[in-house]
């Protein structure tokens, strides 16, 4: 059981963007060049890094979809929340 994940994100709009973007990073686009170019998150003017958190520090739905990335790396696929819609990568974890 993961106890604080590292992820980034990227905020859009629309599912539609969040689908394109992932299509996009899948074939080989940097992450975090994608958060600098497009995310409406102020964390993408550091790739969408959103450095360690534990549960309950996020909306459920972003929550859920983060804890829920296996492997460092792993990717989301879109999530709405009140916000928009994200992509989230997981760049580290701590194991309870």
């Amino acid at each position: 059981m993961k106890k604080e994940i590292r992820a980034s994100h990227i905020l859009v709009n629309t599912e539609d963007e969040a689908k394109k973007l992932l299509d996009e990073i899948k074939e080989g686009k940097s992450f975090a060049e994608a958060a600098k170019e497009v995310s409406l998150c102020p964390s993408g003017h550091d790739g969408g890094d959103l450095g360690f958190f534990g549960r309950g520090m996020m909306v459920k739905p972003f929550e859920d979809a983060a804890f829920g990335l296996k492997e460092i790396g792993d990717l989301s696929e879109p999530v709405q929340t009140q916000f928009g819609w994200h992509l989230i990568q997981l760049t580290g974890f701590i194991d309870e």
